[in-house]
């Protein structure tokens, strides 16, 4: 099981948050990938297989292409880590709001 600092972590390069980006419009295979971006097709490959080993894509052989797509289930996951934070967040700010208006 992948933690979520590793998700985080694999999104912190910009490549790989550039190709994320992409497979979040649709799946695609490699080449569509490396396709306007400033690195090599095996830079993709090693770049996918962090975002793979994180748990934030999945890959299916087609033929022979292999064709990744993102896992929503590892971002629904991390959204539910980063809302504790937020509804943390929420809180203190209306707690502050209150105090300052003497409620």
């Amino acid at each position: 099981m992948t933690n979520q600092s590793e998700r985080f972590a694999a999104l912190a390069d910009p490549t790989r948050r550039e190709i994320f980006e992409k497979l979040a419009k649709k799946p695609m295979a490699v080449g569509e990938i490396a396709e306007g971006l400033p690195v090599t097709r095996p830079a993709v490959s090693q770049h996918l297989k962090i975002l793979k080993e994180a748990g934030l894509v999945t890959m299916r052989t087609e033929g022979t292409r292999n064709v990744y797509s993102i896992d929503f289930r590892a971002i629904a996951s991390m959204r539910s880590y980063l809302d504790r934070f937020w509804q943390k967040a929420l809180t203190a700010f209306k707690d502050a709001v209150e105090k300052e208006n003497g409620s």
